[in-house]
């Protein structure tokens, strides 16, 4: 098996990022993964004191289809976040800056218009990751899997719709399912699996066309039974992965 995309999603909900390589920490994420919110005005988020909350607590494709035509980008040296509407409106600001984050809010809540809840504030806390499980972890997705759902629906189902981290190549379809519990050798880091990835409705979302036009829930739930694709993983060593990198299943 090995490495044939890989992501970040600095923004929730925002634009995928590509990566040829990544450095994780035990128990960590890719680095700036999530690493920003937007935390809906009626949401009970603190900064001083964060906590995880579910993804409807804040700006995200599962309810809010039209953030998929916003073009986002993080420059992680700088600290400077562009947002780009499909308008051509735009915000380039530092987003690791109390005053540079209030104006990124406020052109997102303007973006969203009724769909904001109250008064929006868009957060950077560092540790924190707005990721939607409750524990740090690293998206994987069988290019096989996603393939052979594909091949039955008899349509393209973008990858970009499943927001992953790292897209693998090499296994049998769906094999991924069996490995919950087991590690994985990543490159040069060791990651264990921990549950399958239920997906929700921001799927619907075709990240072209900022559009719903598909219900991959019902299709998956069809075809397999479930509306599961791809797995959740814990960084247990720390270590530096690449596109192109070897995965291996680890004897148990």
């Amino acid at each position: 098996m090995r490495i044939e995309y890989l992501y970040r999603y600095p923004v929730k909900g925002l634009t995928a990022e590509a990566l040829e390589v990544a450095e994780v920490e035990e128990g960590g994420c890719i680095p700036w993964d999530r690493a920003f919110a937007l935390a809906q005005g009626d949401a009970l988020f603190d900064a001083d004191q964060p906590q995880w909350l579910q993804k409807t607590n804040f700006m995200c494709q599962m309810t809010s289809a039209g953030i998929a035509a916003l073009f986002s980008f993080f420059e992680p040296r700088t600290g400077m976040l562009a947002i780009r509407a499909p308008d051509g409106a735009a915000v380039v600001e530092n987003a690791l800056t109390e005053a540079g984050r209030e104006r990124i809010g406020a052109f997102l809540s303007g973006f969203l218009g009724k769909e904001a809840r109250g008064q929006p504030r868009f957060h950077y806390v560092p540790g924190h990751s707005f990721c939607d499980q409750r524990r740090k972890v690293v998206s994987l997705i069988n290019l096989a899997s996603l393939r052979d759902y594909e091949a039955r629906i008899g349509a393209r189902r973008h990858r970009r719709r499943f927001r992953a981290n790292v897209w693998f190549s090499g296994a049998s379809a769906w094999s991924e399912r069996s490995w919950v519990g087991q590690q994985l050798q990543v490159g040069g880091a060791v990651l264990r699996v921990t549950k399958p990835i239920t997906r929700c409705a921001a799927t619907e979302v075709n990240p072209e066309t900022a559009k719903r036009d598909a219900k991959p829930l019902d299709e998956l739930r069809q075809l397999y039974g479930h509306v599961e694709l791809g797995v959740h993983a814990e960084v247990v060593e720390g270590g530096r992965f690449a596109v192109g990198d070897a995965i291996e299943l680890l004897p148990e």
